[in-house]
């Protein structure tokens, strides 16, 4: 199991490249760029995304009230 100050350092590594990868198909769409490229990036993104849920899932655990 990795200690909370690696999970946050891969947290914010991955919330990087989560916005890189969305600048990146910004920039593709407003260019009129390949409709298969762009799918491929939105598809990293959304793995993106659910690894970083993951990750904040481990930091911050349920509290039930």
């Amino acid at each position: 199991m990795k200690t909370e100050d690696v999970l946050r350092v891969e947290l914010e590594t991955f919330r990087r490249e989560h916005r890189e990868l969305d600048q990146e198909i910004k920039t593709l769409e407003e260019s009129g760029g390949d409709a298969f490229t762009i799918q491929r990036l939105k598809r990293q993104k959304l793995a993106l995304k659910d690894r970083i849920k993951a990750i904040e899932d481990r930091i911050t655990p349920d509290i039930i009230a």
